[in-house]
């Protein structure tokens, strides 16, 4: 009888046992999401983000058109890269130089790669936050590893905002200079990348003493990227 006691006697309920076994099941809920938001936009293009939703309300619409990567000139691409990631194709997400450099600086300076930046452009929320910087590190290396390097430039330069109201690389090329991506010059490429770390403040059109001067950096940042074989990992 006392056995028998024994195995019907009900399991004692341990509510910290209970609280990290949810936990974890939430914890691998919350990762099944990310790697599927992920996969979906391998293939299927993002058709707007939270912050475009966001300034769409506040402007009552934006400018957008969506164009893949070899409908946008060579040199957009390059300038792109020698502008906001000169290693993008030689990094995993993370590029550590970078980053230790804007230690050493005070953070002073940025050494968000474009793949970071895909990810905040895409999922996220602008603004300074450990939250939001959390899920950028841990999505990172997720697109790093199910995109090729050409779809996550791809995504970055359809994403990106180039002025008020104005997303993506089409859209930026037909409202500052009357073309389209694909026949961009280099001129007019060097411009659009000077202004995207301040694209409200910033024109391509009519260029401060500033802009020109990074204009110019980026051109010749372009031209060494593609001499030097650093564009090999988008290069169509």
């Amino acid at each position: 009888m006392a056995r028998r006691r024994r195995r019907t006697r009900k399991k004692r309920f341990r509510p910290v046992v209970f609280l990290l076994r949810w936990v974890g099941r939430g914890a691998l809920v919350f990762a099944a999401l990310i790697v599927l938001a992920v996969l979906v936009y391998r293939f299927v293009n993002p058709p707007t983000t939270p912050y475009m939703l966001s300034e769409s309300r506040r402007l009552g619409g934006v400018e957008r058109d969506w164009v893949p990567l070899e409908r946008i000139a060579p040199v957009m691409a390059r300038s792109a890269v020698a502008a906001e990631d000169a290693n993008f194709c030689r990094h995993w997400g993370f590029d550590m130089g970078a980053i230790r450099a804007a230690l050493n600086a005070g953070a002073a300076r940025g050494a968000s790669t474009i793949s970071q930046q895909v990810v905040k452009n895409t999922w996220l929320w602008h603004g300074r936050s450990w939250t939001r910087k959390a899920l950028e590190a841990l999505m990172t290396p997720v697109i790093e590893a199910a995109w090729p390097k050409w779809r996550v430039l791809e995504v970055y330069l359809n994403v990106a905002e180039f002025g008020e109201g104005v997303f993506g690389i089409e859209a930026a090329a037909q409202h500052y200079f009357g073309v389209s991506a694909a026949r961009l010059s280099p001129v007019q490429a060097a411009r659009l990348a000077a202004i995207l770390p301040d694209p409200k403040r910033r024109s391509a059109v009519k260029p401060s003493v500033t802009v020109e001067k990074r204009a110019a950096a980026i051109a010749g940042g372009a031209a060494t990227i593609r001499a030097d074989g650093r564009d090999d990992c988008f290069r169509s």
